[in-house]
């Protein structure tokens, strides 16, 4: 079965930090751009950053540059999100996507994604 799990949300103060994971199982992740998208309530679906795992080429929306950080583990078929000065506006839950277009640019921009993961909540209050 072909499936991406995202483990690492939670409640967080502003400032602090989270790191994301998306871990894919059934298939591996070397063809595929990889991308964190966020969906805040009354909002539409946004990408954050996308990571192309050919060439580790890498994309971020304006808002989280500086801020943070995607990388990647193909020995354990994973992608991380680092997510340093979280404010309260980065709340929403985060979704990772698995496109086998490979530029991450695109995967963003376009919000592409053959396969999607569950979500996981980040909440930035305090």
């Amino acid at each position: 079965q072909l499936q991406l799990v995202e483990s690492g949300g939670g409640l967080v103060q502003p400032g602090g930090s989270l790191r994301l994971s998306c871990a894919a199982s059934g298939f591996t992740l070397d063809s595929y751009a990889i991308g964190w998208f966020r969906q805040a309530p009354g909002k539409e679906r946004e990408g954050v950053s996308c990571i192309s795992m050919s060439d580790d080429t890498t994309y971020y929306t304006d808002s989280v540059k500086g801020r943070f950080s995607v990388s990647r583990d193909s020995a354990k078929s994973t992608v991380y999100l680092q997510m340093n000065s979280l404010k309260p506006e980065d709340t929403a839950v985060y979704y990772c996507a698995a496109d086998h277009i490979t530029v991450a640019q695109a995967q963003c921009v376009a919000g592409l994604g053959d396969y999607w993961g569950q979500g996981t909540q980040v909440t930035v209050s305090s």
